[in-house]
């Protein structure tokens, strides 16, 4: 009788949602860290645990109905907790303004490109979709600034993943959507659509950043995270959470920021707040050195938060 071979038990676990581009994002985490740290580069090293988040069971009404940020985090993160797996990949512009007690973002992965691209077959612009176009997202951010611009726009829920939402674009169930540039190029799918100008559609506060959490007390998970840390990234979107932090900034509020360093040195961050509505938007701007990011992001929240006035966010 031959005795079956045993399969080491891998020395970390990546937690992550199951969507194809959640698997691809946690992909990247466990190349760069068998790239970074030799102990994790054999086969096996690294598991990659697939976990169902409720903002994915959730389909048929929109986030922000249904709790807001942290639907596609909360399972996970009681993975951590409970040490079903060492460590969560998340995209960054899901995650709550606070982590749980005991938990930590412990590392960045270097940010791909923020913008929303628009998929409207052969349009282009935003500009240049026909007069009460249907375009559907989910989103309260995206929904706010399209109107903004074009308040004639029919603007419709449409959830899912990348694929369900292009699928349902390609039937006709819309005539546009907009996605995350970066989802879309790590992917490989990039070409399907037109990048928007950020003076058009300030993306939201952590696009095209993927972060990994831990447990604060698991030195030696964040030894390992340590080596693939891109501070860059954690600057800038620490500028970013601060702002949205001061303005208590949920899926259910229409807030949008972007902060990237300048050659210089520096950090330049854009903050936006929206009426639900689109009827009326509030901009703002900071300049200074990068070492003073979060103080900045805070700075610029307290500017929206008083020239919005109360009930600014939910009217």
């Amino acid at each position: 009788m031959t005795t079956p071979l045993l399969r080491p038990s891998p020395l970390l676990r990546l937690g992550t949602r199951g969507s194809k581009l959640a698997l691809t994002q946690a992909g990247l985490v466990r190349d760069a860290l068998a790239a970074a740290m030799p102990a994790l580069s054999a086969p096996g090293a690294i598991e990659i645990v697939a976990i169902k988040t409720t903002g994915d069971a959730i389909q048929d009404r929109p986030l922000s109905e249904a709790g807001g940020k942290g639907l596609f985090v909360k399972e996970i993160e009681e993975a951590l907790l409970t040490r079903r797996i060492d460590a969560a990949v998340h995209s960054m512009k899901d995650m709550p303004t606070a982590q749980p007690p005991g938990l930590a973002i412990a590392a960045f992965l270097p940010r791909e490109d923020a913008r929303d691209v628009l998929i409207a077959g052969d349009v282009r612009r935003i500009a240049d979709l026909r007069q009460g176009a249907v375009v559907g997202t989910s989103a309260l951010r995206r929904r706010a600034q399209l109107l903004h611009r074009r308040p004639d726009l029919q603007i419709v829920n449409l959830r899912g993943n990348v694929e369900t939402r292009l699928a349902k674009r390609a039937a006709s169930t819309v005539e546009a959507t907009l996605l995350a540039l970066a989802g879309l190029k790590r992917l490989g799918m990039a070409h399907v659509g037109t990048p928007v100008p950020e003076d058009e559609m300030l993306p939201a506060v952590g696009q095209g950043a993927v972060c990994i959490e831990c447990r604060e007390d698991d030195a030696r998970t964040r030894g390992w995270l340590a080596a693939i840390d891109h501070a860059p990234t954690a600057t800038c979107v620490a500028a970013e959470h601060a702002m949205l932090a001061v303005l208590d900034g949920s899926c259910r509020t229409p807030i949008a920021g972007h902060a990237i360093l300048t050659p210089d040195g520096g950090l330049h961050l854009r903050g936006l707040i929206v009426k639900p509505d689109g009827s009326e938007a509030i901009a703002t701007e900071r300049r200074g050195p990068a070492g003073d990011a979060e103080a900045m992001g805070r700075d610029a929240g307290h500017e929206l938060k008083r020239r919005g006035g109360p009930g600014f966010l939910s009217t």
